[in-house]
């Protein structure tokens, strides 16, 4: 499932060159989990403002309203000057005086919503709850540490809400417990000021490195270019299971929590 950094990689890839441009046309295919809540004929002839990102929602500002995106499960878009005919599993363009930005999604989960603005009851309901920005000045170590306090539930859980802070999904939670040294199955209320702050840290600096490196590719996802990333092959614990720690030499354990899969390493995340 892309994450936030995949989704903040695929905005980047494109947000410059479709910034400014006018739409010529909207094609929908299958249904996606959300409707697309208006008249894609409508579409034509706004201008697209720019690309913003919130989550894992792209926004796509208009002159006229915005369009909310969400890869899903296996989701990717790409845009191109010169597309190649639509295959099975795209089921959104947006054709437009620059390019074509394409949704490509096997399983249908992704969505493109239509809505007024950031203010509209639907947009609300999918934006309203969610947390922080990590990659943002505005994440507060102090708001951070005064969310956890209120949270009972094992941290690895709590940074997958994403109600605390947004976007830290399973690859990089892993990873940015490992490198704050806290076990996955610590209570989010028992973390002591210096260890949130250590946490604090760890979450950008992850993040920061995943976006650098293209974000994580460990079945299909590109960024808008087409373009794999690498962060995978930097991982100190997730998908190692079983493997020596690359700091310590203990082996990496796999547990479950929830339905995901937690990797972390006894030794060097003792508490």
């Amino acid at each position: 499932m892309p994450e936030l950094p995949e989704v903040e990689v695929t905005r980047l890839s494109f947000a410059d060159r479709i910034a400014g441009a006018q739409i010529l046309a909207v094609r929908l295919g299958k249904p996606l989990r959300w409707p697309l809540h208006g008249d894609p004929e409508a579409l034509t002839g706004r201008c697209v403002l720019g690309v913003r990102r919130r989550g894992k929602y792209l926004l796509v500002d208009l002159d006229q309203g915005l369009l909310l995106l969400h890869l899903g499960m296996s989701g990717s878009l790409s845009f191109s000057l010169h597309p190649t005919e639509p295959g099975k599993h795209d089921h959104f363009d947006l054709r437009t005086s620059q390019g074509v930005l394409r949704l490509n999604d096997p399983r249908r989960f992704g969505a493109v919503v239509l809505v007024s603005g950031e203010e509209d009851a639907v947009a609300q309901k999918l934006l309203g709850k969610l947390g922080m920005e990590p990659l943002d000045a505005g994440f507060d170590p102090l708001r951070f540490r005064q969310g956890l306090l209120q949270r009972k539930a094992p941290i690895k859980q709590v940074l997958l809400a994403g109600d605390v802070v947004v976007g830290v999904g399973n690859i990089y939670a892993s990873e940015v417990l490992f490198l704050a040294g806290i076990r996955p199955t610590t209570p989010a209320m028992r973390l002591s000021r210096p260890r949130v702050k250590k946490l604090h840290q760890a979450i950008c600096d992850v993040l920061a490195r995943a976006v650098k490196r293209g974000g994580s590719t460990l079945q299909n996802f590109s960024n808008a270019d087409g373009e794999a990333g690498h962060f995978q092959l930097d991982a100190m614990v997730y998908g190692r299971g079983g493997m020596e720690c690359k700091v310590c030499a203990t082996p990496i354990r796999a547990i479950r929590q929830g339905q995901r899969t937690t990797f972390f390493c006894a030794k060097c995340q003792k508490t």
